[in-house]
């Protein structure tokens, strides 16, 4: 089974020195989808038919062929399992997608509190593979920006945290024999010759993307707290919240605060992302059962949105 997230979302061209995000313009179905079920599904693994996912991804900002589109191509992946019920075709989350979703949801979350202590040690990855076997190179740099491993130069890869036995067994799967891992503290050079690990991330756009997103979401709260957001409105930015969140898990994997500017604004915007995500709750889930309603033949069940206390403690990811 394919990620039920494409590392090229975020970093689209990653044979290149890519360190940005440069997202598509536009909703982009598949993430939206998958973000989607996981947000009211991933507990229950509830059966949605196709014609409501649709309708949701509307709402959303989706084409209905690209909506269409994006749930077959989920399907094809292995992220999602189809199935004629009744009148409908409907769709769920695949076993081995929930348990990545419901794991990645607490690693996301998780990477929002990055305050211990650093060691100030450094996990390289050197690795050689060779241009022709190029699917290898591409499957190889995704799974080391999922690890959240930078680039410091082209062959080798850094993080400032260990790299644990599932993480080095992944790195095995795709690209066995091809990678030597060390672990190493920085020595300083004279200053011609010195660059600094931590350049391997681009600090500065980095927090510019945090603060943007605090600078779009903040206004909605005093909506919220007054109970002023629709359930459409509520069902599109929680989604879009979360769509947008996740990519900071990969952006800015928890390094470590010695190394950042003061004041990084790191937890400034997990907040912001809490308030929205567990304000919008209970709207959106009322909305989501409604829209599911109007396109089956019975009362909808197993639909449920969960708050972030919820993910980091875990939410399913099992088969009922």
């Amino acid at each position: 089974m394919a990620d039920a997230f494409d590392i090229e979302e975020i970093f689209p061209d990653d044979d290149a020195p890519v360190r940005l995000p440069r997202r598509q313009s536009g909703p982009a179905p598949q993430g939206l989808a998958v973000t989607l079920l996981a947000d009211y599904t991933l507990r229950t693994r509830a059966w949605l038919p196709s014609a409501a996912i649709v309708a949701l991804l509307a709402e959303a900002g989706a084409s209905e062929a690209g909506a269409r589109t994006a749930i077959s191509r989920l399907a094809r992946r292995g992220v999602l399992l189809g199935a004629r019920r009744g009148r409908h075709s409907s769709y769920r989350l695949a076993p081995a997608a929930a348990g990545q979703l419901s794991a990645g949801g607490q690693w996301i979350l998780s990477s929002a509190a990055g305050a211990e202590p650093w060691d100030e040690w450094w996990t390289l990855i050197a690795f050689s593979l060779p241009q022709h076997e190029r699917t290898r190179r591409r499957a190889l740099r995704g799974r080391l920006r999922w690890l959240g491993c930078a680039p410091l130069y082209d062959g080798l890869w850094i993080s400032p945290h260990a790299l644990t036995g599932p993480a080095a067994a992944q790195l095995d799967e795709v690209a066995p024999g091809a990678m030597t891992v060390f672990r190493a503290r920085h020595l300083e050079l004279g200053a011609a010759a010195r660059r600094d690990p931590i350049q391997a991330w681009d600090v500065a756009a980095i927090a510019g993307h945090y603060d943007a997103f605090a600078e779009r979401w903040r206004p909605l709260l005093p909506r919220i707290a007054a109970g002023a957001v629709g359930g459409a409105e509520a069902v599109r930015a929680r989604t879009e919240v979360m769509d947008t969140y996740r990519r900071f898990a990969v952006l800015d994997p928890r390094l470590p605060l010695a190394l950042l500017p003061l004041r990084w604004p790191r937890a400034a915007t997990a907040e912001v992302f809490a308030a929205v995500y567990d304000g919008l709750a209970r709207a959106a889930e009322e909305h989501v059962r409604a829209v599911v309603a109007a396109h089956t033949d019975g009362p909808p069940s197993g639909i449920g949105a969960h708050t972030v206390a919820e993910i980091l403690t875990g939410v399913g990811g099992e088969d009922p």
